[in-house]
């Protein structure tokens, strides 16, 4: 393993170790609301910084790009716009789910190196499960190698979607290219949809509205594994735009027929 991706999994896993204490008696919870269904909790920001203390311990010259506090400079070095290494963390996708009890969240870490993503970690702490990649060496699950799924037939295919709660209106772009599928999925945690996509578990993923730490390290996850991964045009812009395909070689450029039809 990578030693910067070891030490993001050491990162990880002393995050989950927070969220798994305060998921037994998340009747204790403090909940604030950053915005309509949007809501953050001590735990995630708790977890947020011990993840980065881990890592800026570490590596005292990476900055952080977090969903709860948003733009780190590194600790040491210049304080540049666009630094070399940069962290894009979420401590907890799917909080909505987590402050219910339902186990569908997860730790999101990836690492950007001059503009590319090059170490990704996913982990569930619920079912202990950790999705890891590096760029050029492969993805895998608990140390075991995944792969995205084989399926070559769309009607066949089990899809995910974060598009809101129009998306089967029929004036929606996405209404046939759900609808034609064997079945969609709205786990409410965008990071394990897109694992989920690069072990197999899902053909394919559509998002809109979207955040980088939603992104960067499920899209290297889905790449390494197989899978393709752009934005509605099929361009590589889905980390800036925050619109993002994702499945299988066989059922992505399907995918991309029903929006641009």
């Amino acid at each position: 393993m990578h030693p910067m991706l070891n030490t993001a999994v050491k990162a990880a896993r002393r995050a989950g170790t927070i969220i798994n204490r305060a998921s037994l008696d998340l009747e204790r919870l403090q909940v604030a609301r950053k915005g309509p269904k949007d809501y953050v909790t001590e735990v995630d920001r708790a977890a947020e910084e011990a993840i980065i203390d881990t890592l800026a311990t570490a590596y005292p010259t990476h900055a952080f790009l977090g969903e709860e506090t948003g733009r780190v400079k590194a600790a040491e070095g210049p304080d540049v716009e666009t630094p070399e290494y940069q962290w894009v963390i979420d401590p907890i996708d799917g909080t909505t789910n987590f402050i219910h009890g339902l186990p569908l969240y997860a730790i999101s870490i990836a690492l950007i190196h001059r503009g590319q993503v090059t170490q990704a970690v996913v982990y569930d702490p619920s079912a202990n499960e950790l999705f890891t990649a590096s760029r050029g060496s492969g993805a895998f699950l608990n140390d075991r190698r995944i792969r995205v799924s084989g399926q070559i037939r769309y009607h066949d295919a089990l899809l995910a979607a974060h598009l809101g709660n129009s998306v089967m209106n029929g004036d929606s772009p996405f209404a046939d290219m759900l609808s034609e599928s064997a079945a969609v999925r709205r786990l409410g945690c965008t990071v394990l949809a897109l694992a989920y996509v690069a072990a197999g578990r899902l053909d394919g993923f559509c998002g809109v509205g979207l955040k980088p730490w939603d992104l960067a390290a499920g899209g290297l996850l889905v790449l390494e594994a197989g899978g393709l991964v752009s934005d509605f045009d099929g361009e590589q812009q889905w980390m800036k735009t925050g619109r993002v395909l994702s499945a299988t070689p066989k059922i992505f450029p399907q995918m991309l027929s029903y929006l641009n039809a």
